[in-house]
């Protein structure tokens, strides 16, 4: 049996959430599930460093103060949203399992199904845990949200690197209080997959990955693009965002057919569930569902 046959049936035997028409199985489902045996990494105390000297230089920072409100990972870190970004993140450690994955493919089976707030938050949970550098990088580049979430300038960014336009420096922007480096996307260029797939690209990453220990890349959708199938082959890992009651079995069977599937550390379910206590955040749970 394939790891793709193996993640989709996992997700149908804990239970679905969707069926579509004609399917007698489930789509996806709301079960956590660990996608490798546990391998906790840690910073001795002796060797812990002050974050700041680790930061590296930008010319822009960021505050709070603009941050979209579902930034819960940030603006509410004792909800039930923000502790289910924790455990995402513990999720993606035990993976690692003595490899490091240093760079971190976000991306989903189609629009609307929450890969940007996924990477805007577990960027922001990293940044709290580790005392490595973080970088968040929008690679986005038809349609880029991380800058209207964190309440940033578009540019300069990705694109304006890539093209010349600007340096890494010019366009890194630190979050202040919150030890998170991000290069937004810059303006769409008129050709993006011709652009992540150059030299310039790969250049890029190579000098992001001597400056940062982990890099959270959010991608635009596997379907129907071609951007995340270019990209792959420069990260570590990737992890593919579905949607409760949106994102169809289909959808995710050819997303992963698609990909380097020994890459893919799993499926996490966005919206899972709901909570009756009352936390405002609620509607924003995750959860692993294959691996």
């Amino acid at each position: 049996m394939s790891r793709i046959q193996e993640i989709l049936k996992k997700a149908e035997r804990e239970g679905g959430v969707r069926r579509t028409r004609g399917l007698g199985d489930a789509a996806v489902s709301s079960g956590a599930a660990a996608i490798a045996p546990p391998m906790p990494l840690s910073t001795p105390r002796d060797m812990q460093v002050d974050r700041d000297d680790l930061a590296p230089p930008v010319a822009r920072r960021a505050g709070a103060g603009a941050f979209d409100h579902r930034l819960v990972a940030a603006l509410a870190p004792r909800s039930i949203a923000a502790e289910q970004y924790r455990s995402l993140r513990t999720r993606v450690r035990q993976a690692e399992n003595g490899r490091a994955l240093r760079t971190i493919i976000i991306t989903s089976p189609g629009k609307g199904d929450g890969k940007s707030l996924t990477a805007a938050n577990l960027s922001l949970t990293m940044a709290q845990e580790f005392q490595p550098r973080v970088l968040l990088l929008d690679a986005d580049l038809r349609r880029p949200s991380l800058h209207s979430l964190f309440g940033i300038s578009e540019t300069p960014g990705l694109s304006d690197v890539l093209m010349g336009g600007a340096t890494i420096d010019e366009a890194l922007v630190h979050v202040e209080d919150h030890h998170l480096s991000i290069l937004p996307a810059g303006l769409p260029p008129t050709h993006p997959a011709e652009l992540l797939g150059s030299a310039a690209m790969r250049r890029t990453l190579d000098t992001l990955r001597t400056r940062f220990d982990r890099i959270i890349i959010d991608m635009p959708p596997v379907e129907p693009l071609a951007d995340v199938h270019i990209l792959t082959p420069l990260a570590d890992a990737l992890l593919m965002i579905v949607r409760a009651g949106l994102t169809e079995k289909p959808a995710i069977d050819r997303a992963l057919h698609g990909l380097d599937v020994s890459k893919v550390l799993g499926l996490v379910l966005n919206e899972a569930a709901s909570d009756s206590s009352g936390d405002a955040y609620n509607g924003y749970g995750y959860g692993y569902i294959a691996g």
